[in-house]
């Protein structure tokens, strides 16, 4: 299942574009080019001159393919992914085994209105926004998107986090078998990225892994007519003849 992951390396393009990590300006979040792909924040992230830093993290989730029918061939599926998007305002944290980062714990009504403005931006770009086009592409239907917060209620803990949890429908991958390479539509979307991008290096990596593979043609077919009254006849055309 490769959608999941070209889904998730496209998500990566939006909130993060090439453009603005080559300019150092121009990110469409207040993360900037904070947004981490299937890794947890690093601690040197962690702007020390802020009450908190925004960061994005993201993670393939569950997938899942089915038969549309019981008669439904191998080809008329449903096909369904989860993308995991964690987005938090981190701040260093220490324990007995040192310095790390971690999700901002105080109950702060300002953060908790930075936190979900980031999270409301974040939709917007993938399911509004023109660079969100790509997404669009890869998505046929966002069957959900769960907003689900991350607290220690026996402790009284409420973490500045959220995690973000897209359901999604996507197109079933169509490969090229004569050609080889990404199959459908992650080909298109690949091309569509710009040059150097993250996205594209990665989906670039996983294209090696798809290898033409040509069927032997054709060549003849033979069989037994079995005619009322008559002895068998065998027969055999060869194509092309």
């Amino acid at each position: 299942m490769l959608s999941p992951e070209a889904l998730r390396l496209v998500t990566m393009e939006v909130l993060r574009p090439h453009a603005a990590v080559v300019a150092k300006t121009g990110f469409p979040t207040v993360a900037q080019g904070r947004v981490y792909d299937s890794q947890e924040i690093p601690l040197q992230a962690i702007d020390p001159d802020r009450a908190y830093t925004p960061v994005i993290a993201l993670y393939s989730g569950d997938a899942s393919i089915t038969p549309r029918g019981e008669a439904s061939d191998f080809t008329d599926v449903d096909h369904r992914a989860v993308l995991d998007i964690v987005v938090e305002l981190a701040i260093r944290a220490t324990d007995d085994s040192g310095d790390f980062a971690d999700a901002m714990a105080d109950n702060d009504p300002q953060a908790r209105l930075v936190l979900s403005a980031l999270c409301s931006k974040v939709r917007f770009l993938l399911e509004r926004s023109a660079k969100g086009a790509n997404w669009r592409k890869l998505t046929k239907r966002v069957v959900s998107c769960e907003a689900m917060p991350f607290a220690v209620p026996d402790l009284g803990l409420r973490f500045q986090r959220i995690t973000l949890r897209y359901t999604v429908e996507l197109s079933a991958d169509v490969y090229d078998l004569d050609n080889g390479g990404l199959p459908e539509p992650l080909r298109s979307v690949a091309a569509s990225l710009p040059a150097g991008s993250y996205a594209k290096v990665k989906l670039a990596e996983l294209a090696g892994y798809f290898q033409a593979e040509t069927p032997e043609a054709l060549e003849e077919i033979a069989g037994t007519v079995n005619l009322p009254g008559a002895e068998q006849i065998e027969a055999g055309w060869s194509i092309g003849a």
